[in-house]
């Protein structure tokens, strides 16, 4: 049983030999180190590069925490490339776990020394191409591609997504939506049997990998039922409107808990950086500005999320917009969250002013759509309820509703698709029927 990862394959290979970095990114185990040291490894070695050629090297691994030294790393990976004649790939797996050391040949404590410094002396030998992987987003998608200069690309990778899944699944058909969303898409959750064992491992993995590195790179002490009361409170919530106050009052009314806003910011920021959860900003479409507060947060995993919460809420309303979300960004979409003020009158003839809410207005390049998820649209006013912020967009790009049927696409008289959750995930072109 193996993925194939076309997508992630097919920007390597692209990018392949081009002179810059390539930093692939994402959550940990959503399959970073296989795609390379498995997938790549294997395209190399079948276009003719000889294992001699291949320098790799996974830093959170014990037996390799010497090189977590920037010294050492850089002695390790020069000391293999020894025939200029050939080009040689260094590829570096987990590589936010070097650490940033005084230079050892000046007196300046402030002179420091860290990955970059290894990564861009790499950079400049001509017979080398460097790839490294990372779980932290500020070190590496901020840090790192500012220091480069634009000499890095950044290939982010997620979890499995629902037509990626499908490729292995061994359950009957119709239980297939049902298992993603229940699981989500972590490669090695496929290979194991029945809920407890899925279960078992994802909770694992919530508490030994990601809260584990949060509280170790950020040097967090005494705070760790605060995170992850606040990761449950997050989950509880995907897909509603909220922001860092809003939070600290949930705490002290929920928790009896005095949190202050600046510090939950501040704790959300944390596992942004780590891949754990994602923001989407509201975006006012008739006034074409964006409003910073409140916003909405959404799971990278809906397996991660279910667990954190024992798998307790799963309303499926919640959760389908959650993996629309997260197949948008994969799709390399800006997604945001959309606004749209009706203005009316009360029989008094006093003005009434309402938000209507756009689950996602997406843009790539020219393009633009704006998208509702809904469960099921069968009762007239229910469907009129789902597209009443559409009908007062005001222009002429695409306006789509996903529905948790399995329908036939069609276009009703404003011109808005319907179509099926299932069409939408497998067929990246549906949206432009």
């Amino acid at each position: 049983m193996e993925f194939t990862r076309k997508q992630y394959m097919q920007k390597l290979i692209n990018k392949k030999d081009n002179g810059r970095v390539k930093i692939i990114t994402g959550i940990r185990r959503c399959g970073k180190s296989y795609l390379l040291f498995e997938l790549f490894t294997r395209y190399l070695q079948e276009i003719g590069i000889t294992d001699e050629q291949m320098i790799q090297l996974a830093l959170d691994e014990f037996p390799n925490a010497k090189y977590r030294n920037p010294i050492e790393l850089d002695k390790y990976v020069r000391d293999r490339i020894i025939d200029k004649t050939k080009k040689y790939y260094v590829m570096i797996d987990e590589i936010q776990f070097v650490s940033e050391i005084q230079n050892p040949y000046l007196e300046d404590k402030k002179a420091k020394l860290g990955f970059i410094d290894v990564v861009l002396g790499l950079m400049k030998m001509k017979n080398v191409d460097v790839y490294v992987t990372g779980s932290n987003s500020k070190m590496l998608s901020t840090d790192m591609l500012t220091q480069f200069r634009d000499r890095g690309d950044e290939i982010r990778i997620y979890p499995l997504s629902f037509a990626e899944f499908l490729e292995t699944y061994r359950g009957k058909a119709r239980n297939a939506w049902l298992d993603y969303y229940s699981y989500g898409g972590m490669p090695y959750v496929t290979r194991l049997e029945g809920h407890e064992e899925k279960s078992r491992y994802l909770k694992d993995l919530f508490q030994r990998t990601y809260i584990k590195d949060v509280l170790e790179r950020h040097n967090i002490q005494n705070d760790m039922m605060v995170l992850d009361n606040l990761l449950d409170i997050v989950a509880s919530s995907i897909g509603s409107l909220t922001n860092p106050a809003k939070l600290s009052n949930t705490f002290l009314s929920e928790k009896k808990l005095r949190i202050s806003s600046t510090t939950i910011a501040r704790y959300l920021s944390y596992f942004e950086d780590a891949f754990l959860i994602s923001k989407a900003i509201r975006y006012d479409v008739k006034g074409k500005k964006y409003m910073q507060t409140p916003v909405k947060y959404y799971y990278t995993d809906l397996g991660l999320r279910n667990a954190k919460l024992g798998f307790r809420q799963q309303e499926e309303t919640h959760i389908m917009e959650n993996v629309l979300y997260n197949e948008l960004i994969r799709r390399a979409y800006d997604v945001d969250v959309g606004l749209v003020e009706q203005h009316s009158k009360a029989k008094d003839g006093k003005k009434i002013r309402k938000q209507l809410e756009v689950d996602f207005v997406v843009n790539r390049g020219e393009q633009r759509y704006y998208i509702q998820s809904a469960i099921s649209i069968e009762n007239p006013e229910k469907r009129k309820q789902e597209i009443a912020s559409l009908v007062r967009i005001p222009d002429s790009f695409g306006k789509i509703v996903v529905v948790r049927d399995y329908i036939k696409p069609w276009k009703d008289e404003n011109g808005i698709l319907y179509l099926g959750l299932e069409q939408f995930l497998l067929d990246e072109e549906a949206i432009k029927l």
